[in-house]
């Protein structure tokens, strides 16, 4: 029977159980289309090595998070440059429904949960 881990980006994006529309890449970030997107604009940026949040970053990952913070700020210079405005979120506790860290790069105003 398979691990529920509660951690969608490894389980499902960064072992190819699902395939996601790339935006961005390097060796050790991915930023991608969010798969059930929330915002006309919804990426999600993720490092490729499982980190549990924002708040489980130790100090051995200082060039882990200097290199997802580059990828951050591009894609939403992208964003901002595209749709004149971007929003930059990240969630701790149980706002973190996907127990990896990442942050989402959205703009426009947020679909309600219907998807409407």
């Amino acid at each position: 029977m398979a691990k529920i881990t509660n951690d969608f980006y490894c389980d499902f994006v960064l072992n190819g159980k699902i395939v996601v529309e790339r935006v961005h890449e390097t060796a050790n970030v991915l930023a991608f289309r969010h798969t059930r997107p929330f915002w006309p604009v919804h990426i999600v940026v993720i490092p490729k090595r499982h980190i549990a949040s924002l708040t489980a970053l130790m100090k051995e990952d200082d060039g882990l998070a200097l290199e997802l913070l580059d990828v951050v700020k591009l894609i939403a210079d992208r964003v901002v440059k595209e749709n004149g405005a971007a929003r930059v979120l990240t969630n701790l506790g149980y706002y973190q429904e996907s127990k990896h860290l990442h942050f989402h790069i959205n703009s426009g105003e947020q679909s309600r949960p219907d998807g409407s």
